[in-house]
């Protein structure tokens, strides 16, 4: 066991930028009657300032056209007192415009990549991430210089 520290503003973004897969969390009563929060995987593409996914229709935008609020997560471990994790909070948006869903495409894939036919069925969205915060442990002995321990 470790040391728990603030992860810097600039490690937050990297994480978020090179993330494999990143995580919703969402929670409405009105999709099936209960206050569960629901959380489920996803590929992404982040631009800076939000993520963008695509999916059909299932569960989570189910969930997320109800209560668009919702909190996204990412993080790395090397050993298991040596990883780094994010939190954020955003919205939901859909998009279906042309030309934001040629965005969230060129953002996901690349700008290089072909941009394929997608069909009805297929919802393309983006959230909108707001405040976002991280933390990050190292083992003990190993203290970064000017690091922040959370209060």
């Amino acid at each position: 066991m470790g040391k728990i520290y603030v992860l810097p503003d600039h490690d937050i973004e990297r994480l978020l930028g090179t993330a494999l897969v990143g995580r919703i969390a969402c929670c409405a009563t009105s999709f099936d009657g209960e206050a569960r929060p629901y959380v489920v995987p996803l590929a992404y593409g982040y631009d800076g300032e939000s993520v963008y996914a695509f999916s059909g229709l299932g569960r989570k935008i189910h969930i997320m056209r109800a209560q668009p609020l919702i909190s996204f997560e990412v993080d790395e471990a090397i050993a298991e007192d040596r990883w780094s994790s994010v939190i954020a909070d955003g919205a939901y948006e859909e998009l279906t415009s042309a030309a934001d869903r040629r965005l969230a495409h060129e953002v996901i894939f690349g700008q290089d990549s072909p941009f394929p036919d997608f069909s009805p069925e297929q919802i393309v969205y983006r959230l909108r991430l707001s405040r976002k915060s991280g933390r990050f442990e190292l083992p003990d002995g190993e203290e970064p210089p000017g690091a922040t321990i959370p209060t």
